[in-house]
């Protein structure tokens, strides 16, 4: 005699469903999700897209600069801007860029360089100093110092152009390199950026042992502490070199000789030859030396691209 419990307990156990048919039909098999493997970054539709959007926009100029200055002045306004026209004229372009008008173009080219060298290689230089000090360093009105550089990299340089210019202009220093070269020595945003990494790069423990060898304050920052701030230095000397090289408006309020001109103020003063009466309209000119311009900038940053990738660990410390 069965057992009326074990019948009811099998029939209310769950079997495999059956169809219409009366058939069973296989168990359905739950699929697992793919795990993130450790390393491997996860892809994003949305980044994707916002990247080759921002790829075409700075790509863009860049192609149209290039195609635009293989051709000649005529071939500008017969050819579409973005493919090459009949004649090509790079190499043409070039030669009367440099020569054109006793070659002003080499001596805006020369004091770029003089600009460059000594407005964002001292910038540069101060920027670590003071970053490195402020660092690693306690004194009074350290806090107020903090609050000043913030003030000042919130300030934008328009708004101190007319309080600079009468400045120098007592002083009478307007119309000189020196009314370029001073201002551009002042770098609020680097010096924030060599405090910060200053801050994190270099141990306190490196300093103090540096310090029981022996060591005074100026051959532990030159032979134990500038080695650490590589990156962070070839940073800021890009920053500034570009800020520098690009500057427009601080010259054109300071500079009337155009034999000070920086490159940014010839090429526009030849830009605007073809708004006046009888001037030159040497439009292939402005875009061929607006390409020149670019060359050196790109060039840095390929060469000292390695800086950033290295160095980056100097700081750490093993516990």
């Amino acid at each position: 005699m069965s057992n009326p419990s074990s019948s009811l307990t099998t029939a209310s156990q769950p079997g495999p469903a059956a169809d219409a048919g009366g058939s069973k039909s296989a168990p359905r098999l739950r699929t697992r999700r793919k795990k993130h493997v450790p390393g491997r970054p996860k892809r994003s539709v949305l980044l994707t897209v916002l990247t080759g959007l921002i790829l075409v926009y700075t790509v863009v100029p860049l192609v149209w600069l290039v195609i635009s200055a293989t051709k000649t002045q005529e071939g500008l306004g017969d050819s579409s801007g973005l493919w090459f026209s009949s004649d090509f004229a790079l190499w043409e372009n070039i030669s009367d860029t440099f020569s054109y008008n006793d070659g002003i173009f080499v001596r805006w080219l020369l004091n770029t360089l003089l600009y460059v060298v000594l407005g964002a290689g001292g910038a540069t230089l101060l920027a670590i100093l003071g970053g490195y000090a402020l660092a690693k360093f306690n004194f009074p009105g350290k806090r107020g110092v903090f609050a000043v550089v913030i003030g000042a990299v919130a300030v934008p340089g328009t708004a101190l152009a007319v309080p600079t210019f009468l400045m120098f202009s007592k002083m009478g220093l307007t119309d000189t390199p020196w009314a370029v070269i001073i201002p551009s020595l002042v770098s609020p945003f680097g010096l924030y950026l060599m405090w910060v990494f200053a801050t994190e790069a270099i141990p306190t423990e490196l300093m103090e042992a540096a310090r029981i060898d022996g060591a005074g304050e100026v051959r532990t920052f030159f032979q134990v502490a500038l080695p650490l701030l590589a990156p962070g230095t070839v940073t800021v000397l890009l920053f500034t070199t570009v800020a520098t090289w690009n500057n427009y408006f601080l010259p054109l309020i300071m500079l009337k000789d155009p034999d000070w001109y920086p490159l940014t103020l010839g090429l526009d003063a030849w830009n605007n030859q073809a708004q006046t009466i009888g001037g030159d309209v040497i439009f292939n000119l402005v875009i061929t030396g607006s390409l020149l311009t670019i060359v050196p900038l790109i060039a840095a940053f390929l060469l000292l691209q390695r800086f950033w990738q290295s160095g980056l660990a100097a700081g750490s410390v093993k516990e």
